[in-house]
């Protein structure tokens, strides 16, 4: 088992949009192994290659017993039907806010033999793919929220060790 250290808020890797993948080898293979080793801990539904360190287009999920994974992922549909829901963020620990998400979404891309592939979730699942998209496109779940909720989970988030300082 690969768990690979975090990346936190701060770090440039976070908000740079993502090359997609376009060799099919080992490496990625590895990466892919790595993330779906590094999402399996209790608390855990999602989690996105810059969130490793790495500027690659894939993200894995584990969300009520569905686990997988999808190379250069696009949001394809999203419902009109919205909610707003807590949302949390490994690179962004100890925090939470309402976020406003589609309550379906589905996700098209490729498998390591670039293969296509498939995901559509609602609810929880749903909003994991909508979040490690957005990774993927160099955007956290707070750059979604409204400018007094970012103003304060930036202050928030200032306060702890774990936040990215150079």
């Amino acid at each position: 088992m690969a768990m690979r250290d975090l990346r936190y808020f701060g770090d440039p890797v976070l908000k740079t949009p993502c090359d997609p993948v376009t060799r099919f080898d080992r490496a990625v293979e590895q990466l892919v192994t790595d993330l779906l080793d590094s999402v399996k801990p209790a608390g855990r539904a999602g989690l996105a290659a810059p969130q490793i360190g790495v500027g690659l287009r894939v993200f894995s999920y584990d969300v009520d017993g569905l686990t997988g994974y999808v190379i250069n992922p696009e949001i394809v549909e999203l419902s009109e039907e919205t909610h707003e829901i807590g949302e949390g963020c490994l690179s962004v620990p100890e925090l939470r806010f309402p976020v406003v998400r589609a309550k379906r979404a589905v996700v098209r891309g490729v498998d390591i033999r670039n293969e296509p592939v498939v995901v559509e979730g609602k609810d929880v699942l749903a909003q994991c793919l909508q979040h490690e998209t957005d990774h993927l496109d160099g955007m956290l779940y707070l750059d979604r929220l409204a400018k007094d909720r970012k103003r304060e989970a930036l202050s928030e988030a200032r306060k702890h060790d774990w936040f990215w300082r150079r």
